[in-house]
C-alpha cells in the first residue's frame, strides 16, 4: 500500500530525475558529407543545477564520436560507455533468452535517461562547483562527428551519375521512439523541455529542414554553401526534433501560407495532388479541439527509402515517398489521407504535449489515434469507421489470446509480481526500447480503443472538453519563459488525465482504467439462447472464459439487442460473478398476421418474408454488446435464419461483417440467396459486399454436389460489368462509381476460389478471368487500373491447385498442364510489361511474383529461389523487394535450405534499407523456417551464434531491429537454451564472491525470466585457477598511461593538473566511487592512488568497440545504492583490501591475492550491514524502477569483480 501512496504523491507534479535543469540547446551541424556519409558539429545545453555542487553531468549519446567538452569554457573529463552496444560480453557462453532479457532491460536502464542515466558522463571542473551556491547557469558545449551512422540519420545516396543534388542524394533523421541520442548528444527524455536553436550548414544546391521557423538563410562569401537558422521557441523535448537534407522541390500550401511541403526532384506534380486536401484535416482537428494547431508552421517532407509511414517531430512530419500519388489513383488515396490525419493528430499529442514517463504513453498514443478515428467518422462515414473499429478490436483481441496480453500503463516497484507485469511475453515492457514492434502496434490500437470506452462513458462533448483544457493548460505554458514548474504542463501523466477526466466530467472512470489500462486481457463471451413461448420471455444465457492465456473476468452491464417484429429493443444486463441466465421479457407476435412493416434500429419500416422464422417467436435476430463497448470476443449461437434477416435488414455493418461470418457455416441455398442480394444491392456498404464475395464462394464449395445454375458470382459479374450484346466480354472501364470499381476487382478474387468435384478450378472460371485479362481497355478511363490487373492476376493465383505428379517425370514447360500453361504464359507477359512500363507502385510485379511462388509451391513449376533473389536485391522498388523476399523467406520453409536462410541473415547486416532489414525478420518470424517444437537440419550451433550475434551487438543502432531479432530468436529455440547446443564444457572457474572454485557457473538451471543469481556468477569475471593469467576481457578496463588524463581536452597534463583532479575524486568527494572506467590502482610500494581516465588518444576513441558493458552496468547500479556523505576524508587503507583483482596479475601475485579474497569476504559483511540501513533509508526517494536492481545488487553484485572495484575497499563504500 505504502507504494501505492508514493506513485501518487509523485504523480502530483513532475519531479525530474536529473540533478539540473535544461533550458535551452544549441545544435550546429557544420558539415554533412555525403560521400563518406559523415556530419561534424557541436551541441550547447544551457543547464541549471538544482543541487549544490553539481559534479557530473549525463546525458544521452550513441554512435558519436566525442572530441571535446567544454563547460563554461573549462575543458571537461568525460566517460563515455554505451553498454547497449553489446548486451551480453562475447566471451559468455550463454545461449538462453531469459538470460539476454534481462541483461538487455539491465543495459537500457543503465543509460535510461527518464531515470537521469546517460551514455556520456561529464565531471564538472571543480572551479566551477563553488558557484553552485548561487545556483549560476552552466553552459555545456560538445564537439561531435558521426561517421557512416547505422541509426539515428539515414543517408539516401543514389548510385548514379552527376552531382549530389542531381542524384537526389538526401538524408534524413529516424528512429523508434526516443533515438534522437543516435545524431546528436542531447537529453533524450520525453520529459525534458527546452527551446532550441537549431543551424545546418549544407551544399548551395540542398535544403535543411528542421523544427521551428525558418529564421535566416546565409549563404558563404564563395556561395558554395548555405546555413539554414532555426528557431523554436516553444519547449521541445530532444526525443521530437528532427532533420532532413535533400535537393528537395518546395511547395508552400495554397490554402494556408505556413505549411510548407517538400519533396524529391520531379515529384512536384505528384506532391500538389496528395496534399490537396491537408488544409480540411487542419481545419477538422482545429475545429474539434476549439484549439488553433500549436506551432507557427508546418513541413512536410517525402523522403526515399523511410523508417515507418510517418514520424512526427515538432511543427514538422516525415513521411515515404510512397505515399505521393497522382489523380489517377484510387487504392492510395484514403491511405495516403490516413497518413497525414495520423501525422496532424500526433503534432497535437505527442509532440506538442509530450509525456512525464514511458507509463504514460499510452495516453498520448489513445488521444492522437482517437482524435484520428473522430477524423475517419467525419471523412470516410460512419460505416468506414465503425468497421475500422471492428478491425482494430478483432486484431488486438487475437494478439492478446494469442500473446497473453497488453498492458497499457505499466507500473513498476512492489512485490515480486509487480516487477515483472507481464511474465507471459519474451521481452521486457519497462522501456519502449525492449518491446517487440507488433506489440507496440497492438498498445497503439488498444490505447484508442480504451479512449473510445471513456468516451461512451463520460460522452463526447466532455472528451473534447479534456483535451481542449489540456492542449490550453500547455500552450498557456509555452508562452512562458523559462520557469521550471510552469513548461512541467506541457507534459501528460496518467494521473493528471484522469483528474482532468473528472474535474470535467464529475464521472468516476476508476473501474473502467482499472479494468482496461492497469491490467492486461480482454474477454470471451459465448452466447446461446432459448425462447420460452408460456412466459413470453427469452433465455439468454453468456458464459465466459477466463481461465485460457489473455482473457479476464469482466463484471459490469453489458448491452443485448434484439430485434423483434415489433421493432427493435436494447437491454441492459448485468453480468454478476455467477450469473449465467438473463431472462429478457419480449412484445406480441401480433403483426405476423397484419402484414404490417417492421420497424428497425435506425427507424426505417421494411417488408420482410417471414416464412423462414419460428412461427412460435418473435425474435428476428439478437446482438451481444453491438456498440464495441467491451474489448471483447463474442461467440454467439443462433439459427442460419436469424443470421440471414441480420445480414439483409441490420443497418449496421459490423452486424453484417458478423453474419456474413457466420453464414460460412450454413451453406444453405438461403444462405446463398441473402448473400447474392447484398451483392447486388447498391446502398450496402462496399466492404460489407466484398466479404460476401469471399463467403458465397466457400458455401458454393461447400454446396458443391447441390449448387445449381452457373458459377458462384458470374452472371452477377456479367450483368454488372460485361457487354449486353457481349456476355464474356468486359466493358471498357470506368470506375466513376468506386463502390463498383471495388467490387469489380474483388469478384473475380473470389470467384477464383470456387472449386468442382475433383477440387479443381471451374473450367468456365478460368477462361472467364483470362478473358477479363485478355478484353481488359483502360483507353476512356480517367482513373489508372493498376491495381484491378494486379487483383486479376491475384485470381490467376487462386485458381491454382496442387498438380498432380505422375511417378518420377521431369517438370517442364513443354508437359504442363494446358490450364496452367495458359497462367503462367498470362504472368510472363504481365511480368515483362511491367519492365517496359511499369504500374503505379509495381503492384503487377507483386502479384506476378505472388503467383510464381504459388505455381511453385503447387509443383507445376520447379521450386527456385533464383528470380526472387534477384527482385529482391537492393535497387527494386520497395514493394517488390518485399513480394520477392516473402517468397525466399517461405522457400527457406520449404526446402529447409540453410543456403537461403544464410541469405537472408546477410541482408539483414548489410542491406541499406532499414525498412527492409525489419520486414525480413519479421516475415522470418511469421513464417519461420523451423520452430523450437520441431527438429530441423536447419537449427545448429552456428546458427544459434549467428542469431545471438544479431541481436547481441549486431544490430545496436536500430531499437527496433534488435527487437525482432529477439523475436525471431524466440521463435526458433523459445526461452530456454537451444536444444540443438551441446552442453558448455565443464571447466573449473574461481568465483571470487563464494571464495571457492565452483564448476563453471554458466550451466545454471533455468530460473524463469528472473535470472538473478545466474547473472551475478556468470558476469563476475571467471578466473581460471592456474595461476591469474590474462584472465580479464580485453573491454573491461582499459590501462592507459597518466599522460592520458587530458588527452581527452587536448592539453598536456601538468603535474599540478593531475593533483587537482586527484584531490577532487579522493578528497570533497571522498565517498563517491570513481567513474565507470577510473580505477583505483596501487602502487608496489608506496600506499598512493593515482586515477586514470579512461580515454585514448583521439585518433583511438572507438565509440564501436564494445566496452564491458556488463561492468558499466553493475558498476552503475553500485554507485547509484550508495548515498555519499562529502568532505569525509578516506580512512587509510589496508594493503591487501586494496582492488587487486581488477588489474590483470602476474603469476607471482597468486598467494597474495587468495589472501585479498578471504579478507574480502570478511570485510565485505563487515559493511553490509551499515549499507542496507542507508538504503532502506535511501529507498523512499528512489524512483519505482530501481528497486529490482537494488535487491538484485545486495545479493548478486555486490563483490562481483565485474562492478569496477573488485573488492570493496572502505575508501569506497563509506
Amino acid at each position: 500500500m505504502h507504494e501505492i501512496k508514493m506513485n501518487r504523491k509523485k504523480d502530483k507534479g513532475f519531479e525530474s530525475p536529473r540533478p539540473f535543469k535544461l533550458t535551452h540547446q544549441v545544435v550546429c551541424i557544420n558539415n554533412i558529407n555525403f560521400q563518406r556519409k559523415s556530419v561534424i558539429g557541436f551541441v550547447e545545453l544551457t543547464i541549471f543545477p538544482t543541487v549544490v555542487n553539481l559534479n557530473r553531468i549525463k546525458l544521452n549519446s550513441k554512435q558519436c564520436r566525442i572530441y571535446r567538452v567544454r563547460v563554461n569554457d573549462l575543458e571537461a573529463p568525460f566517460i563515455y560507455n554505451d553498454p547497449t552496444l553489446e548486451v551480453c560480453h562475447h566471451e559468455s557462453k550463454q545461449r538462453n533468452l531469459n538470460y539476454f532479457s534481462s541483461a538487455y532491460t539491465a543495459a537500457v536502464s543503465a543509460v535510461d535517461p527518464d531515470a537521469g542515466h546517460g551514455e556520456l558522463v561529464i565531471k564538472v571542473p571543480s572551479e566551477l562547483w563553488k558557484q553552485g551556491d548561487e545556483m549560476n547557469v552552466l553552459k555545456v558545449y560538445i564537439e561531435f562527428s558521426l561517421d557512416q551512422p547505422k541509426g539515428g540519420l539515414h543517408f539516401v545516396v543514389p548510385d548514379v551519375e552527376g552531382s549530389m543534388a542531381e542524384r537526389g542524394a538526401h538524408v534524413f533523421s529516424f528512429g523508434y521512439q526516443n533515438s534522437t541520442r543516435f545524431w546528436f548528444p542531447c537529453v533524450d527524455s520525453y520529459s525534458e523541455l527546452c527551446t532550441w536553436k537549431l543551424e545546418f550548414t549544407v551544399d548551395a544546391s540542398m535544403v535543411a529542414v528542421s523544427c521551428g521557423d525558418l529564421v535566416e538563410t546565409v549563404y558563404t562569401h564563395d556561395m558554395r554553401k548555405k546555413t539554414f537558422h532555426y528557431v523554436l521557441p516553444i519547449p521541445t523535448a530532444a526525443s521530437n526534433i528532427s532533420l532532413s537534407v535533400g535537393p528537395f522541390e518546395i511547395l508552400v500550401d495554397p490554402y494556408m501560407h505556413e505549411v510548407t511541403h517538400f519533396c524529391l526532384p520531379q515529384l512536384l506534380p505528384l506532391l500538389k495532388h496528395s496534399m490537396s486536401y491537408l488544409h480540411e484535416i487542419f481545419e477538422f482537428y482545429e475545429e474539434i479541439l476549439t484549439c488553433r494547431y500549436p506551432y507557427s508552421c508546418f513541413k512536410t517532407v517525402f523522403v526515399d527509402e523511410a523508417y515507418v509511414q510517418v514520424s512526427s517531430y515538432a511543427s514538422m512530419s516525415i513521411f515515404s515517398t510512397n505515399l505521393l500519388h497522382s489523380a489517377l489513383i484510387i487504392d492510395q488515396t484514403p491511405l495516403t489521407r490516413q497518413c497525414l490525419a495520423q501525422a496532424l493528430a500526433q503534432q497535437f499529442f505527442g509532440c506538442f504535449i509530450s509525456r512525464m514517463s514511458w507509463a504514460d504513453e499510452w495516453v498520448l498514443k489513445g488521444i492522437s489515434g482517437y482524435i484520428y478515428g473522430l477524423y475517419l467518422k467525419k471523412t470516410f462515414g460512419v460505416n468506414q469507421y465503425r468497421h475500422w473499429i471492428k478491425e482494430e478490436l478483432d486484431k488486438m483481441v487475437e494478439y492478446e489470446l494469442k500473446m497473453g496480453g497488453v498492458l497499457l500503463h505499466p507500473t513498476f516497484g512492489g512485490g515480486k509480481d509487480k516487477d515483472n507485469p507481464t511474465p507471459h511475453l519474451h521481452f521486457s515492457i519497462k522501456h519502449p526500447h525492449t518491446l517487440s514492434w507488433k506489440y507496440y502496434k497492438m498498445f497503439q490500437c488498444k490505447a484508442h480503443l480504451v479512449m473510445r470506452l471513456i468516451e461512451n462513458r463520460i460522452s463526447m462533448e466532455f472528451m473534447l472538453q479534456v483535451f481542449n483544457k489540456l492542449l490550453s493548460l500547455a500552450s498557456t505554458a509555452s508562452s512562458q519563459k523559462y520557469q521550471s514548474h510552469m513548461w512541467s504542463q506541457m507534459l501528460v501523466s496518467t494521473h493528471s488525465f484522469l483528474k482532468s477526466i473528472s474535474n470535467v466530467s464529475g464521472k468516476d472512470i476508476g473501474p473502467l482504467i482499472k479494468q482496461w489500462v492497469d491490467q492486461s486481457a480482454v474477454v470471451k463471451f459465448f452466447g446461446s439462447f432459448a425462447f420460452n413461448r408460456k412466459r413470453n420471455v427469452l433465455e439468454l444465457e453468456i458464459r465466459q472464459d477466463y481461465t485460457s492465456s489473455g482473457t479476464q473476468k469482466y463484471v459490469g452491464p453489458i448491452k443485448v439487442t434484439v430485434q423483434e417484429l415489433d421493432g427493435s429493443f436494447n437491454h441492459t444486463l448485468q453480468i454478476e460473478e455467477n450469473s449465467l441466465k438473463h431472462d429478457i421479457p419480449c412484445h406480441s407476435k401480433s403483426r405476423r398476421n397484419k402484414k404490417k412493416k417492421i420497424p428497425l434500429m435506425n427507424g426505417e419500416e421494411v417488408d420482410m418474408d417471414l416464412s423462414a422464422m419460428d412461427a412460435d417467436s418473435p425474435l428476428l435476430w439478437i446482438r451481444i454488446d453491438p456498440d464495441m463497448s467491451i474489448l471483447r470476443k463474442v461467440e454467439f449461437e443462433q439459427a442460419d435464419f436469424m443470421w440471414q434477416y441480420q445480414l439483409r435488414y441490420e443497418r449496421d455493418v459490423v452486424a453484417q461483417e458478423e453474419s456474413i461470418l457466420a453464414l460460412e457455416k450454413f451453406p444453405t441455398p438461403a444462405s446463398r440467396l441473402a448473400l447474392t442480394d447484398i451483392l447486388e444491392q447498391d446502398q450496402c456498404f462496399y466492404k460489407v459486399r466484398q466479404g460476401a464475395c469471399f463467403c458465397l464462394a466457400k458455401i458454393a464449395n461447400s454446396m458443391m454436389s447441390t449448387w445449381t445454375g452457373p458459377p458462384a458470382m458470374k452472371s452477377l459479374f456479367t450483368r454488372m460489368f460485361c457487354c449486353k450484346s457481349c456476355p464474356n466480354i468486359v466493358k471498357t472501364n470506368t470506375f466513376i462509381s468506386f463502390q463498383s470499381y471495388f467490387l469489380q476487382k474483388t469478384m473475380p478474387v473470389a470467384m477464383a476460389q470456387l472449386r468442382d468435384i475433383q477440387n479443381l478450378c471451374p473450367k468456365d472460371v478460368l477462361n472467364f478471368i483470362l478473358d477479363l485479362i485478355k478484353y481488359n481497355d483502360n483507353r476512356k478511363n480517367k482513373f489508372s487500373d493498376n491495381y484491378y490487373r494486379a487483383e486479376l492476376i491475384d485470381a490467376l493465383t487462386n485458381s491454382l491447385t496442387p498438380a498432380i505428379s505422375i511417378s518420377n517425370e521431369v517438370r517442364t514447360v513443354d508437359n504442363l498442364n494446358g490450364d496452367v500453361r495458359l497462367i503462367l504464359e498470362e504472368i510472363t507477359r504481365s511480368l515483362n510489361m511491367e519492365k517496359l512500363l511499369p504500374s503505379y507502385r509495381n503492384t503487377i510485379t507483386v502479384s506476378c511474383l505472388r503467383a510464381i511462388r504459388m505455381l511453385q509451391k503447387n509443383g507445376h513449376i520447379p521450386s527456385d529461389p533464383s528470380l526472387f533473389k534477384s527482385y529482391a536485391e537492393y535497387g527494386h522498388f520497395v514493394d517488390v523487394r518485399v513480394a520477392a523476399l516473402e517468397a525466399v523467406v517461405d522457400y527457406t520453409r520449404v526446402d529447409r535450405s540453410s543456403v537461403e536462410l544464410q541469405w537472408l541473415l546477410n541482408m539483414v547486416q548489410n542491406d541499406p534499407a532499414h525498412y527492409v532489414r525489419h520486414k525480413i525478420l519479421s516475415m522470418l518470424g511469421k513464417n519461420p523456417p523451423f520452430t523450437k517444437a520441431a527438429e530441423s537440419p536447419l537449427c545448429n550451433e552456428a546458427l544459434v551464434d549467428q542469431l545471438w550475434k544479431l541481436m547481441n551487438s549486431g544490430t545496436s543502432h536500430d531499437w527496433r531491429l534488435r527487437c525482432d531479432a529477439v523475436n525471431l530468436y524466440y521463435t526458433l529455440f523459445g526461452l530456454t537454451r537451444p536444444s540443438c547446443l551441446p552442453l558448455p564444457e565443464l571447466g573449473l572457474v574461481l568465483n571470487l564472491k563464494e571464495k571457492k572454485a565452483v564448476l563453471n557457473p554458466t550451466i545454471k538451471p533455468e530460473q524463469g525470466p528472473d535470472t538473478t543469481e545466474m547473472t551475478g556468477n556468470t558476469m563476475g569475471v571467471h578466473i581460471p585457477v592456474m595461476g591469474f593469467t590474462s584472465s580479464l576481457d580485453e573491454g573491461l578496463i582499459t590501462m592507459e598511461t597518466v599522460s592520458s588524463v587530458s588527452m581527452s581536452s587536448g592539453v598536456a597534463p601538468p603535474p599540478q593538473g593531475l593533483k587537482r583532479k586527484l584531490d577532487s575524486v579522493v578528497g570533497p568527494l571522498g565517498s563517491s566511487p570513481p567513474e565507470p572506467g577510473q580505477v583505483l590502482q596501487e602502487e608496489d610500494s608506496s600506499k598512493k592512488f593515482k586515477i586514470r581516465f579512461n580515454t585514448m588518444e583521439e585518433d583511438e576513441i572507438d565509440m564501436e568497440s564494445p566496452h564491458d558493458s556488463q561492468a558499466f552496468i553493475h558498476h552503475h547500479l553500485n554507485i547509484l545504492e550508495r548515498p555519499s556523505t562529502p568532505g569525509k576524508e578516506p580512512p587509510a587503507v589496508d594493503q591487501a583490501v586494496l582492488s587487486l583483482p581488477v588489474t590483470p596479475l602476474p603469476s607471482s601475485f597468486s598467494k597474495e591475492s587468495t589472501s585479498s579474497s578471504k579478507h574480502s569476504g570478511h570485510h565485505h559483511h563487515h559493511h553490509e550491514h551499515k549499507k542496507k540501513k542507508k538504503k532502506k533509508h535511501k529507498h523512499k526517494h528512489k524512483h519505482k524502477h530501481e528497486s529490482k536492481d537494488k535487491e538484485r545488487d545486495s545479493h548478486a553484485f555486490s563483490n562481483s569483480p565485474a562492478s569496477g572495484r573488485s573488492v570493496r575497499s572502505p575508501s569506497m563504500s563509506d
